[in-house]
């Protein structure tokens, strides 16, 4: 089946969800500040949402501002029948600087796996980053024991910090721009990441006033 009738460009409303979660897959990944990384993944055809929190440690309910142990995270729902967890890894080396120490423990480089498959998929491309360039790599692999929401104001942060669109967008769909793949998609693109081909076919397709159209067409 095609990716385009899978997540349904066509007919995309930013309220609807293409699959159902017990139809996708999941991987977390820490990299730095989760914005960015979110409209990284988001862009990427084949997965279905994103979202970003905390994980990693051991603190109690952690927020953005008493996180304790915890690392910034994102986690990325995906169609297994288009994308593969090599292919989300492969996003995840070229998204940020593994060899870079971080400065703190909110934004190291850390990929959160769930079972043995994840893992010795995430150890072998770990080794193929280190053999590349023969150097170390800070990035840790460690078991996903739980993962906490971030606050809503950073779940898709790039399309709700734009000025007009972000706000009619929130107002319009509240709690489903979670869940939406559209959103991640529009998320991806603002934050200059995607395909320009499947941007323009989405930014067609969307249940949006044209005003809000025009100007994300004017932003991305």
């Amino acid at each position: 089946m095609t990716n385009q009738s899978r997540s349904g460009v066509t007919s995309l409303r930013i309220d609807r969800e293409a699959l159902p979660p017990e139809e996708t897959k999941t991987a977390t990944f820490g990299m730095g500040c989760f914005w960015g990384p979110e409209a990284r993944f988001g862009a990427t055809e084949g997965v279905v949402r994103t979202r970003v929190g905390y994980a990693g440690g051991t603190t109690p309910e952690p927020t953005y501002h008493a996180l304790g142990d915890h690392t910034e995270v994102v986690q990325v729902e995906y169609d297994p029948s288009i994308l593969t967890y090599a292919d989300l890894l492969a996003v995840f080396w070229a998204g940020h600087r593994p060899r870079t120490p971080a400065p703190k423990r909110q934004y190291r480089s850390v990929i959160l796996v769930d079972g043995e498959t994840q893992r010795a998929a995430a150890e072998r491309s770990r080794a193929a980053c280190a053999d590349q360039d023969q150097g170390s790599v800070e990035t840790t692999i460690e078991p996903l024991e739980t993962f906490h929401r971030a606050e809503a104001y950073h779940q898709k942060y790039e399309l709700r910090s734009t000025p007009v669109v972000g706000d009619a967008i929130v107002e319009r769909y509240g709690e489903h721009l979670l869940d939406s793949t559209a959103a991640a998609r529009l998320n991806g693109y603002l934050g200059g990441h995607g395909d320009s081909e499947r941007r323009d076919a989405l930014l067609a397709a969307l249940d949006l006033p044209a005003a809000i159209r025009s100007e994300l067409r004017r932003r991305i």
